[in-house]
């Protein structure tokens, strides 16, 4: 935890007087009972979430850093109610401005990295997507080879663009040396990227999921989720209608179908930063994008909550297994007593996260392509 002790040089504390709320917090909202950092760093061992706020947005090219847009989601978040007394929350402020978008990108990297350390799962309140690299940073520092999933209509691969928000993703993806595993993109909205994109996307053995595919079974990305240890999140992949301070599309995800996302984000056992941006509150309205993020959020301690109750899956009896052959492959599938989330074993032993339909495939003697792609990488 020392190293906890010491983020607070890279922080400015919230005032919450500057979060214009009209009336005090009632009895059982979060502004009544989370841990915030004001005068004071709060103490942060009890916490099991943390929350960050970095407004730069820079890499869009725009030049302000703002505080406004991550106090705008706390304005609304602390007026919800809280439900799930068995995960604690803290909120340390703001990560101060840098002199320049990398030093801000250094910044929130310190931050995130000492509080992961401690265990703690970190949520970013952005900024824009560019800050994605401050997470990926974290790992590769540490050179922690992981899998990351990220939400967004686009695929931000643009290296004709001068925005870091545009084309940051070939750096994180591509660059040297690298420690990204496996890359999930999920909700692209097909108009928006060029097929020559998906097809490279493909090459490099990475999954895309286009939001209409989504759309029609849900459930499915819960896995996809799972595996990984980034999660970033856009609000360019929330239909306008959902979410007004996205300028971007008018289509894509509804307001309870970004909630279920974030939700299986709380329910991972690997997930230890999630980011959400893209928003600014200049562009909202009547702060029901706010509104819609502080949702998120909810659904995210709701999915720890539930999370926390899976048992490892060393803990035999905790499953049920089903031994299935399929293509002349005989392979276990596990499914959990307690959530009923299923896992499915490789020819190398290891268990990955995989669903119920996976499971009802290969009881088909079909090879789930799950199962397939996963060979693919190996």
């Amino acid at each position: 935890m020392s190293d906890i002790l010491n983020i607070s040089d890279f922080l400015e504390p919230i005032n919450r007087a500057m979060l214009s709320l009209d009336e005090d917090y009632k009895d059982g909202q979060f502004g009544k009972i989370i841990d915030v950092y004001e005068e004071a760093m709060p103490e942060l061992e009890l916490a099991d979430i943390v929350l960050v706020g970095c407004g730069d947005s820079r890499g869009a090219g725009i030049n302000i850093h703002s505080t406004d847009s991550p106090d705008t989601i706390r304005a609304e978040f602390y007026q919800l109610f809280y439900w799930h007394t068995d995960v604690h929350i803290a909120d340390v402020g703001n990560v101060k401005r840098g002199a320049s978008l990398n030093d801000t990108y250094a910044a929130l990297k310190t931050v995130v990295s000492a509080l992961t350390s401690a265990g703690k799962l970190v949520v970013i309140l952005g900024g824009t997507h560019d800050l994605t690299m401050a997470q990926y940073r974290v790992y590769a520092d540490q050179e922690q080879i992981i899998e990351a999933a990220c939400v967004d209509a686009l695929i931000d691969l643009d290296i004709d663009s001068r925005q870091r928000d545009k084309n940051f993703l070939m750096e994180m993806l591509t660059g040297e040396p690298n420690f990204i595993k496996h890359y999930n993109h999920i909700g692209f909205q097909s108009y928006y990227v060029h097929p020559r994109m998906l097809e490279t996307m493909d090459k490099l053995r990475f999954d895309c999921f286009r939001v209409g595919h989504i759309k029609e079974a849900i459930e499915e990305m819960e896995p996809v989720i799972r595996n990984a240890k980034l999660f970033s999140f856009d609000i360019a992949a929330i239909a306008h209608a959902f979410a007004p301070a996205n300028d971007i599309t008018p289509n894509g995800f509804n307001g309870e179908e970004a909630c279920i996302l974030m939700r299986y984000a709380g329910l991972s056992p690997n997930i230890d930063t999630v980011g959400i941006y893209g928003y600014m509150h200049e562009k909202d309205r009547d702060n029901l994008t706010a509104k819609q993020i502080s949702h998120m959020l909810w659904y995210l301690i709701d999915g720890r909550s539930r999370g926390q109750r899976e048992a490892k899956l060393e803990e035999k009896e905790s499953f049920n297994e089903f031994t299935i052959a399929f293509a002349e492959i005989e392979t276990v599938f596990l499914q959990s007593k307690r959530t009923g989330r299923w896992w499915m074993q490789l020819p190398d032993q290891q268990f990955i996260a995989c669903s119920y339909k996976d499971y009802l495939l290969a009881s088909s003697n079909e090879i789930p392509e799950r199962w397939l792609r996963a060979q693919e990488r190996s």
